[in-house]
């Protein structure tokens, strides 16, 4: 259970990040959904936290690449919510192409958003966590960070550089009694994913012959947040189906 705590999801307002806002509150935890740009959806997501499950949920607008705006923003939620128990860094863009004729805006795009989005997120929720002397940081990463994937060389980075920095928050917040590991989540039932995902031809290649879901991802993101996850730390938890085993 997460009574009473509070949750602060980056790129919450679709996808792996509303099925981890959705599972959360059903456990009792208060909701901070950060988003880019669909103020719509990310409302809709507060709006079912508050009325199916009771708890506490606000949508705060943010660019979590720009350093001053997440300092601002996790400024406004400790303001709203009294303080921070769990970071999940999820927000995430692709801008596919083969290396030979990528873009250097292509790849400065993603490593802002997936990488330093999260250190910026990281870096500013770090001083509550450790004033509380307790914390959980979850970073999603991917299987691609993993084992790297043509045409992705800028999304593969930015999330084997997530996996990098979950190791090196685990090791220097491990002794605060600060958690932070991250999920790599396989090929997964996404507006990310859907015109792949219309082909067939993925479930080929995983081992338990089915896309997953977000609320696969959703389900190890809360045994990360639970209280039964205190001694695990530093961990990459694919969630896959089999497929980079």
């Amino acid at each position: 259970m997460l009574k009473e705590k509070t949750a602060v999801i980056t790129g919450g307002s679709r996808g792996i990040g509303a099925a981890i806002a959705l599972k959360f509150a059903s456990l009792g935890a208060n909701i901070a959904v950060i988003y880019a740009g669909n103020h719509e959806a990310a409302m809709r997501v507060c709006e079912i936290c508050r009325i199916k499950h009771g708890v506490k949920a606000i949508a705060f607008c943010c660019d979590v690449s720009d350093y001053e705006a997440s300092k601002k923003t996790v400024a406004d939620i400790k303001s709203e919510f009294g303080t921070v128990d769990i970071l999940v860094n999820n927000a995430g863009i692709t801008r596919d192409g083969l290396i030979a004729a990528m873009k250097e805006k292509d790849f400065d795009d993603v490593i802002a958003a997936n990488l330093k989005g999260a250190f910026n997120m990281i870096r500013h929720c770090s001083p509550i966590f450790i004033k509380n002397r307790s914390g959980k940081i979850i970073n999603i990463s991917s299987v691609v960070g993993l084992a790297g994937n043509a045409g992705q060389a800028n999304y593969a980075a930015s999330k084997a550089g997530l996996i990098g920095l979950t190791k090196s928050v685990a090791r220097e917040l491990a002794g605060r009694n600060i958690t932070c590991n991250a999920i790599a989540p396989g090929f997964i039932r996404t507006d990310m994913t859907k015109d792949i995902e219309d082909s067939g031809r993925l479930a080929e290649g995983i081992p338990m012959k089915r896309i997953g879901s977000p609320e696969d991802v959703a389900e190890a993101a809360a045994f990360l947040a639970g209280n039964g996850s205190d001694y695990i730390t530093g961990e990459v938890i694919r969630v896959d189906g089999g497929m980079a085993m």
